[in-house]
């Protein structure tokens, strides 16, 4: 099987306002497409706004027979009749709301759900390269602060966009039914209110893009100061102040940014509610001047003048959509730049299909090279290695001689730059990541727990995993009498990232873990580095015994712990300097020889 071309990544190149300006346009039409799957429901909020805009014009037109012809004539029958009818229009249009706001709100968490789904889906397919690069403050902030702060614009964007253009087409509709004259008049307010409009939203985008910046350093802070870790650094090095200092700036700004914010918006709203204040004054004038007076009705008047103050209301609210929109850009070109990272080690489109409870474990490296991006030395260079099934390969070598790093590509956390690795005759990068982590099984000298009991952080592994094959689990890792002696037994919450254990005893758990999965590849990279003497004996004799009809590749400082290893490969600067038996390496008083001694 000829393996496959892989791209490397070449890392970040400069963008150029044009594209940053092309990115922006592109955004925009992503932010439509977001809604595309429910056109339908979007269709049926439409035409409920629809109709519930033109039943709630008919008041303005009551009101003015009410003025006109009911009262004067003290035409009771026609008076209750238009009452009536006015109240009919006020629980038609109130009936429909609701129906509106039930479907778009649905529509809008249903695109936030996805947009959330996504984002989470497509960062757990990032290789560990981006972790590593990424300040886990930074991912947790754009899923939590950026998509929160787009959540408002999202459910109600498109509904709030269709019920103020409706309504106020309508109103200025009904307006020019009842005087085009004072229609005209009523026009001066949209030239101020497009140009502070657009001011505002330019401005508040700004402040947008600035304001998550620093929500994500306000994570990091948090993120880095109250983990176990962090608190427990804190106390040992006194930065406990500094931290502080540093999340008190943060805050701050925030709250500098946050008024800068909502005083661009007050000012925008007071200026606008002063045009609109003066414009039913100016129809008053109009309607009083010589040239118009006694054209128009007392009723058409009032009626006028009520659709005008209505009118404020539905095209501010469009023209603060605008704002939320362009201001949100920011908000949507963090997360579409993560919806677009480059997958590194992806799954192949078609893959080849291997029984993980048939696989013999025949492990093979070919010629294989890494380099980490924005390295210039291969952390592994040339590694050419076969490792037949069920026997065991030992990689020792100096810290930083690639040891970690071979293995880390053989459990394809990492795929190389050239060569290839198979199991089985298959290469790795052929194979789902689903069949791959079921056949090859990883424990590293960083264990990590989850916060929550025992049995559950063991079954993580293997979610269908009976009790008895837990406890079956624990007992080849030598951790099963700790747990029965716990006073909850394996219902015990093993705490914050398993800081309830101790170093040694988290990598017992961790070692369980992986064997309850039985893959038959088994990677241990320094897993028994934080054992005591005595348990790390007892740890090795459960894996000796596990180790019948599976692959292992141990990695170890200790050399102790690998002389009965059938090969075992000396590592330096990313290649292999000697291979052989424990007695060989020793006999050839070479690399291993120096290590040993």
């Amino acid at each position: 099987m000829e393996p496959t071309p892989h791209g490397r990544d070449r890392g970040p190149r400069t963008v150029s306002a044009d594209e940053k300006a092309q990115a922006r346009q592109v955004s925009l039409r992503r932010v439509a497409g977001l809604f595309s799957p429910h056109r339908g429901a979007l269709g049926a909020v439409t035409a409920i706004i629809v109709a519930s805009s033109i039943v709630a014009m008919a008041s303005p037109f009551l009101l003015r027979h009410v003025i006109d012809q009911a009262l004067p004539a003290r035409d009771v029958t026609l008076l209750v009749w238009l009452v009536l009818g006015m109240v009919a229009v006020a629980a038609v249009t109130a009936v429909l709301g609701v129906v509106q706001t039930w479907i778009s709100t649905r529509v809008g968490q249903q695109v936030m759900h996805r947009l959330r789904t996504d984002v989470f889906t497509h960062l757990q397919r990032q290789s560990l390269g981006f972790f590593t690069r990424t300040r886990t403050g930074e991912v947790q902030s754009r899923i939590t602060n950026d998509i929160g702060g787009m959540q408002s614009v999202v459910t109600s964007t498109a509904t709030a966009v269709a019920a103020n253009l409706t309504t106020v087409v309508a109103t200025a509709a009904a307006m020019v039914a009842l005087s085009w004259r004072l229609s005209l008049v009523s026009l001066v307010i949209l030239p101020p209110a497009i140009w502070l409009t657009r001011r505002v939203a330019r401005l508040r985008r700004d402040i947008t893009a600035r304001r998550q910046r620093e929500l994500a350093d306000l994570n990091v802070t948090v993120e880095e100061g109250l983990s176990i870790s962090g608190v427990r650094l804190a106390k040992t090095l006194g930065t406990g102040p500094a931290l502080i200092e540093r999340f008190t700036s943060s805050s701050a700004r925030l709250v500098d940014l946050e008024l800068r914010s909502e005083l661009a918006g007050r000012w925008r709203m007071a200026s606008m509610s002063i045009l609109f204040a003066a414009i039913p004054a100016v129809i008053y004038l109009s309607a009083g001047l010589p040239g118009t007076a006694g054209t128009l009705s007392i009723g058409t008047l009032v009626a006028f003048t009520a659709l005008q103050n209505g009118l404020f209301r539905p095209l501010m609210g469009l023209l603060n959509v605008g704002v939320s929109l362009t201001a949100s850009l920011a908000l949507f070109a963090r997360i579409f730049e993560y919806l677009d990272l480059p997958i590194e080690v992806a799954d192949p489109s078609d893959p080849v299909r291997l029984d993980p409870r048939r696989v013999r474990g025949h492990l093979r490296l070919e010629e294989v090279t890494f380099s980490y991006p924005g390295s210039d030395t291969a952390a592994v260079a040339g590694v050419s290695l076969d490792v037949p099934a069920g026997s065991s390969l030992a990689l020792v070598g100096e810290t930083g001689s690639g040891k970690s790093t071979l293995a880390a590509l053989v459990s394809r956390l990492h795929d190389p730059d050239s060569g290839r690795i198979t199991v089985d005759g298959v290469d790795l990068r052929d194979l789902s990541l689903a069949d791959l982590a079921a056949i090859v099984g990883v424990v590293s000298q960083e264990t990590y727990l989850l916060h929550t009991t025992v049995r559950e952080n063991l079954r993580y592994a293997r979610p269908d995993a009976t009790d008895a094959e837990i406890e079956a689990a624990a007992r080849a890792a030598q951790i099963h009498d700790l747990i029965a002696g716990l006073p909850d037994g394996y219902d015990t919450m093993v705490g914050s990232r398993g800081h309830r254990f101790s170093g040694g005893e988290q990598q017992r758990l961790a070692i369980a873990r992986t064997l309850l999965r039985d893959p038959r590849v088994l990677i241990l990279d320094e897993a028994t580095s934080a054992l005591d003497t005595e348990t790390e004996r007892a740890v090795q004799r459960a894996f000796d015994a596990l180790a019948e009809g599976r692959t292992t590749v141990t990695i170890a400082h200790r050399l102790s712990t690998v002389r009965g290893a059938d090969q075992i490969a000396v590592l330096d600067h990313g290649r292999i300097v000697e291979c052989g038996t424990h007695d060989n390496l020793i006999d050839r008083n070479g690399r291993y020889a120096t290590l040993a001694a």
